[in-house]
């Protein structure tokens, strides 16, 4: 029994080396098949949705697609089995994009067109800093994260006061113009002042009165000030945030990466590295 043991743990250690590290050479001849695979099955997804192509080729496309979403599945499911911890792969950012990237096929079988959504498949090429070593890239990641996350109440707050603003606007908007110039309620007069405050500009609808292209300049010069704000809030916290250096090795139990290199416990579940 304990020899059986040790060969099942010996065959996910082994599993877990070739899919999750890069540093060795089955590891990085494993991603890097992964990475054409992936950009394979993005190409088959996008050349289908070309009417022509789909009339000659799209039987075998769809072939092409099911057979590289077969290896995926089996792919994940070696994930889940290789490292200690399933359930903690399975919730981490690239356990779910590694989910997602199969799902939108088989949910093709029930719901028609859905498996254009495949092209998900692309996140997963997110790995390439890994594989290819290029650390310095991951730092710069872990920049942009924790400065996104640590404005994030900033711009919760400032999202809740452009919504009170636009629905005020919409409101007013309603009043001055009224249904005859294409404000029918206020709703609409909402998707307005959303479309006018952030500069887009559809013209779909626009005020005929002089009094509500007073106010329509108003809210135009207004949005080039608000589109600043969420800019410098998330620039503000770059500033606070320390670039370090990040190795691209992979915990055995809960798959996590970023770890300082050196580092000899895994900084999300204490792990032996």
């Amino acid at each position: 029994m304990s020899n059986n043991n040790a060969r099942v743990s010996g065959l996910r250690r082994k599993l877990q080396e070739i899919i999750f590290e890069a540093d060795t050479p089955t590891g990085s001849a494993f991603d890097t098949a992964l990475f054409i695979a992936i950009a394979f099955s993005v190409a088959t997804v996008c050349l289908e949705s070309v009417s022509s192509v789909r009339a000659e080729y799209g039987r075998t496309l769809r072939l092409l697609e099911w057979f590289i979403t077969i290896l995926f599945t089996v792919e994940y499911a070696l994930r889940l089995y290789c490292v200690g911890r399933p359930l903690k792969y399975a919730t981490s950012f690239f356990g779910m994009i590694d989910f997602l990237a199969i799902l939108p096929s088989y949910l093709g079988l029930l719901f028609v067109g859905t498996h254009t959504l495949s092209v998900v498949r692309a996140v997963r090429l997110l790995r390439i800093f890994r594989v290819f070593k290029l650390g310095h890239f991951l730092g710069e990641a872990t920049v942009i994260s924790d400065a996104l996350r640590a404005s994030s109440r900033k711009i919760a707050v400032f999202l809740f006061a452009v919504l009170n603003l636009v629905l005020i606007l919409g409101a007013v908007m309603y009043m001055i113009e009224g249904e005859q110039s294409g404000f029918t309620s206020i709703p609409q007069s909402v998707y307005w002042a959303i479309v006018t405050l952030t500069t887009v500009g559809y013209g779909d609808i626009i005020p005929q009165t002089a009094l509500g292209k007073f106010v329509a300049s108003i809210i135009m010069i207004t949005g080039y000030g608000i589109i600043a704000v969420p800019t410098g809030i998330v620039t503000a916290e770059f500033t606070k945030v320390n670039i370090a250096t990040v190795s691209t090795q992979a915990c055995p139990e809960c798959s996590a990466e970023g770890h300082t290199p050196g580092a000899a416990f895994c900084n999300r579940c204490g792990e032996n590295l």
